[in-house]
């Protein structure tokens, strides 16, 4: 039966939307994380520390997401494939000249943002580019990651390499918000713009919230 469900073009939507959401969910959450780096390195470095010491726990949660992440990125493609076989020529000229840029771009900004999160997890979580940020130390004999974010995002080609790529990730947001409530039913001439807007705000807001902390390093606003 679950295999049947997954089959289906109902069912792969279903997944794409309960997945999205669990990234999304996260993607927030880890926002206000990374958002304490503007109350000062005492918080923040204390905030890295929590996470790391979760041990076990973190990793377990890593895996989850991972999964999460590649089950998103492959029942997408599935879907789009199996879409594409079964739309007429002319319905397809059509939806395109209705369709927005960000709906247009769904499958390729989500393999982008793959690229995206697999260099953000070299740089920052496992340190593999910069294994000489591994033995920083802040005063209170924690990782300096204070000041491992400052050093990174004050190359400005890694700077700004982050900023697209969270500009991306919210492209591929504005509509994938909209898309999850018109899973859930959720579709009507009045309610319909409501979720299109709605979801462009919380993805820009997103946006906003992740590009401030690059760009106030390398205009030097933070340090």
């Amino acid at each position: 039966m679950i295999s049947t469900f997954y089959k289906s073009s109902i069912g792969k939507k279903w997944i794409v939307g309960i997945t999205g959401l669990i990234l999304l969910l996260f993607v927030i959450g880890h926002l206000i994380g990374n958002l304490q780096i503007f109350i000062g390195q005492e918080v923040f470095d204390k905030y890295a520390a929590f996470l790391q010491g979760l041990g076990d726990l973190l990793w377990a949660v890593r895996i989850f997401l991972i999964t999460v992440f590649v089950l998103h990125i492959v029942t997408t493609i599935l879907l789009a494939i199996q879409n594409r076989k079964a739309r007429p020529e002319r319905y397809a000229v059509n939806h395109y000249k209705r369709s927005t840029f960000a709906s247009r771009t769904m499958l390729i900004s989500g393999l982008i943002v793959l690229c995206f999160v697999i260099v953000h997890l070299l740089d920052f979580t496992f340190m593999k580019t910069h294994p000489e940020f591994r033995t920083l130390e802040d005063p209170q004999h924690l990782h300096d990651t204070y000041h491992m974010v400052i050093a990174l995002f004050q190359q400005p080609l890694f700077a700004l390499f982050y900023v697209l790529g969270v500009f991306l990730l919210c492209l591929h947001l504005s509509h994938g918000i909209q898309s999850f409530f018109q899973t859930l039913g959720l579709n009507s001439k009045h309610l319909t713009p409501r979720l299109v807007f709605g979801g462009r705000v919380v993805a820009w807001a997103i946006f906003a919230g992740y590009a401030a902390i690059p760009l106030a390093i390398l205009l030097h606003l933070k340090s």
